[in-house]
């Protein structure tokens, strides 16, 4: 998703990734057709061949501004937008992307899911761009947001396909050459494409890994069973985020902690070591290492902390130690040793 970025021509390096991308496309043993489809609309909508210069909008009318969807309520604005591209550049690199991921997840869903994931994630995304821009417009803490940005492009669904392809992966990815976990890739190419690609919008790749978090973490999505009223409150739950961590932040005491849990916790409330979950206010969420006493969230079955699989319990220690030589007598013992015997012993101590 760019924002304001100057348009640039392309280039042969470009228009070869292009073609080695579609001859790959084409050599799958299996089309996937709503992947292709919303290739090939993205690429004549950036092209406008004949007549389609003339009927579609410029980029200017469907670029997205949360002033003028709050304002205007310009509806067009948060489904459009995510079909414009502001140049070869950024439109070969999200169809590169696109074909990738949306091969990938076409195939193992299949295409009527996918097509619903995709509308899904595509509102979830813009709806939060709007959302969280005219929260912080309203607190003054980033009004040009709200006001000035105008962004284009299918960024935000793409980070968000990508929080969904990888998030139960165990395997580790090479994004721009750091080798990271591949549930945390999205996030660090988010940081690595806001430092080194000038004028791309930051809230717009952010919130498609929130849109596609909360696609992840909302019942029935997977299996196509998903509602709109099982999504809304998982986006309050997004927004209130930050407030919840300021209420914790400054609520008193708390356990220390560390990336998703506590450890080392004691309270009064919970049941001794030998349980496997916390009980309380977020024992649906939180299961209890029984080796570091880490507590790790439930979407995952190996302690983050030791990688001690989940519900394993150690066997208790037992002293079955045996000493490593016969035992010398005390100065008042009955039996004294002979020094040829003392010193057998002693060499009996190496030889084991």
């Amino acid at each position: 998703m760019a924002r304001g970025r100057p348009r640039v021509q392309g280039n042969g390096m470009l228009y070869m990734l292009a073609v080695h991308a579609a001859t790959n496309f084409m050599q799958l043993p299996r089309k996937p057709p709503v992947t292709a489809a919303l290739i090939a609309a993205q690429t004549l909508i950036h092209l406008r061949p004949g007549k389609l210069n003339e009927i579609l909008p410029t980029l200017s009318e469907v670029c997205l501004n949360p002033y003028f969807v709050v304002k205007d309520w310009d509806l067009k604005r948060l489904w459009l937008s995510a079909f414009y591209h502001v140049d070869e550049t950024h439109l070969v690199y999200n169809m590169v992307s696109l074909m990738w991921k949306g091969a990938q997840l076409e195939i193992a869903m299949g295409s009527q899911k996918f097509a619903g994931m995709v509308a899904v994630l595509l509102g979830l995304s813009h709806g939060l761009v709007v959302a969280s821009s005219s929260l912080l417009a309203y607190l003054g803490a980033s009004p040009e947001t709200f006001y000035s940005e105008c962004s284009v492009g299918f960024s935000g669904v793409l980070f968000a396909l990508k929080v969904v392809l990888n998030y139960n992966s165990p395997t580790h990815t090479n994004v721009y050459g750091i080798l990271v976990p591949s549930r945390y890739a999205a996030w660090v190419e988010l940081l690595v494409i806001q430092m080194f690609v000038p004028g791309t919008s930051f809230m717009g790749h952010l919130c498609g890994i929130l849109a596609g978090l909360i696609y992840m973490n909302t019942p029935g999505a997977i299996s196509g069973g998903l509602s709109l009223w099982s999504v809304v409150p998982r986006i309050f739950g997004v927004l209130s985020w930050p407030v919840r961590r300021l209420g914790w932040f400054f609520g008193g005491p708390r356990n220390r902690t560390f990336g998703r849990g506590t450890v080392g916790s004691r309270r009064d409330t919970l049941p001794p070591p030998s349980s496997s979950r916390i009980r309380g206010r977020h024992e649906a969420d939180v299961w209890r290492c029984q080796t570091c006493t880490y507590d790790n969230s439930t979407l995952v079955e190996a302690c983050d902390m030791c990688g001690t699989v989940r519900g394993w319990e150690a066997e208790p220690e037992v002293d079955d130690f045996s000493p490593s030589a016969p035992p010398i007598p005390t100065r008042g013992s009955s039996s004294q040793m002979s020094r040829e015997e003392l010193r057998q012993a002693r060499l009996s101590r190496f030889s084991r």
